[in-house]
Formats: structure tokens, sequence, C-alpha cells
């Protein structure tokens, strides 16, 4: 079984990105993010509805991250330590090296290929320094975006349950795409494109 040891905390730098620690002072965008139907729309978990809610969000990270279970990262653009996104692993199964990777992106941000290059980045962590052996990626199977994110990144679908989450009143699909360690490779992302 491996353990991890996330102190200090370990930042990392993309070629446009600094993955950070989220702190209280991302409260507003945590709440734009997670409060807005849009972005939340394959996501099966309630909206935020208020700065509190959004601050306990923020307090959950951070404490599976001092307690070594989990880790999350406030995605920013390098030069401005604004929150523009959030991603890390959960769900994680020490016992068998693999981890759950998840992330969002505030819907001004997306078609810039941010969300592809924070993967990138969270994926050469969790493989070289979190010794996972293989990460999976749960999507809704109509979310194309995601799905167009994990390929580039080299994932393969794995799996596609038939209404096997209910949630809200209806039974909905999941798709599950996973990458081995033994098939990542670093992405380099030019710099025009942002």
């Amino acid at each position: 079984m491996i353990e991890f040891d996330f102190s200090p905390f370990p930042e990392i730098q993309t070629e446009r990105l600094l993955l950070r620690r989220l702190t209280a002072d991302d409260v507003e965008p945590i709440y734009r993010l997670r409060s807005n139907p849009e972005t939340m729309k394959f996501v099966p978990r309630p909206l935020v509805k208020n700065h509190e809610e959004a601050m306990q969000h923020i307090s959950l990270i951070n404490d599976l991250i001092d307690k070594n279970e989990g880790i999350n990262w406030a995605i920013t653009l390098k030069g401005n330590p604004e929150f523009i996104g959030i991603i890390g692993f959960y769900r994680t199964q020490k016992e068998n090296h693999r981890s759950e990777l998840g992330y969002m992106l505030l819907p001004e941000f997306s078609g810039r290929g941010i969300t592809s290059e924070a993967v990138n980045g969270a994926l050469e962590y969790g493989f070289n320094q979190m010794k996972l052996h293989s990460v999976e990626a749960v999507i809704d199977p109509e979310n194309y975006a995601s799905e167009r994110v994990l390929q580039k990144n080299g994932f393969v679908k794995e799996a596609h349950f038939l209404e096997n989450e209910f949630y809200d009143g209806r039974f909905l699909d999941t798709v599950i795409y996973a990458l081995l360690k033994r098939n990542y490779k670093t992405i380099h992302f030019p710099h025009e494109r942002i």
C-alpha cells in the first residue's frame, strides 16, 4: 500500500499555470464555480447555496490534504494568483495505487487548453510523486469537453455503466476513463493559446 505526505504542500508549475493550495481567499470563485448550474451540469452534487457552503468545501479539501488522504490544487495563471479552477485526486485507493482525478474550470477560461495542461501537471505529480499506478476519471457520457481533455492526455475508455448512479430523482450513466503510469507521456503545451 502506498502512503502520501503532502507537507509541505506541493505547488505545481506548468508552462502557463501554477497549481497552488486553496485558501479562504478563494471562497468567491469557488462559490461561483459550484453554484453555477452550467459548470455543475455534469457533476451530480448539490449546488453551493452561499459563501459559507463554499468555505466548507475549501475546509473539506484542506482537511483531506492535512490527513494525507487526497489533494486538490487551485488552478491559476502564472503571475496571477486568482483562482480560475480546481483539480485534484479524489477517492484514492491506496491499496490499489489508484486514484480518481477530478477538475473544474470557471467558464470564462474554457476553450484555451488550460484544463488539459492542468491535468498533465497533476498526472506528472500523481505518477512520479504519489507513486500511483493508475488514474481514473469518472464522467457523464454527455460531457464531451471532459472526454476530449482525457483523450488528449492519453486516457482510454474502460467502462460505460448504465444508470448506475441515482441523483436528483433519476438514474445517471457514468463513463470511466483511465490511464496507466506506463502509458503516461508528458505533453508540452504552446504558450500562444492564452
